[in-house]
């Protein structure tokens, strides 16, 4: 079971619905920007999947303003694949995590998640030198 089956799996199951393979198998593409297996990463959430959580599921969510001058460039979609390790959804003025500390790190960066992608790749850059 790769991390999205798991997440969706936790997230049928504080809903109180069914959490066997087919249901999963089920609700993975309506719930999942990029619902193919990976690794790590790819956690980013559709409309749907963010709606059940939220309601359905009563799991609790945090909002971060976007800043108004930052544009989600195709760039900036991979840096929060890459590095936001929870389920996340981001439109174009606000991102929404599950994680409270991952909307902390957000807060810290004023929303400035074009800042927040470039310092993480950074130093995940100089980790590796």
């Amino acid at each position: 079971m790769n991390l999205k089956d798991t997440y969706t799996s936790v997230f049928l199951k504080a809903a109180d619905q069914p959490a066997d393979e087919e249901s999963i198998k089920k609700h993975k593409p309506i719930w999942w920007y990029n619902f193919r297996k990976k690794n790590e990463g790819g956690l980013r959430l559709t409309e749907s999947g963010l709606q059940f959580i939220k309601e359905q599921a009563q799991i609790k969510t945090y909002q971060i303003d976007i800043d108004k001058n930052i544009t989600l460039t195709p760039q900036v979609l991979v840096w929060l694949d890459q590095f936001i390790d929870s389920p996340y959804f981001v439109d174009k003025k606000q991102i929404t995590v599950i994680r409270e500390r991952i909307a902390f790190e957000l807060h810290l960066f004023s929303g400035d998640i074009k800042k927040m992608g470039y310092a993480k790749a950074m130093n995940k850059r100089l980790r590796q030198d």
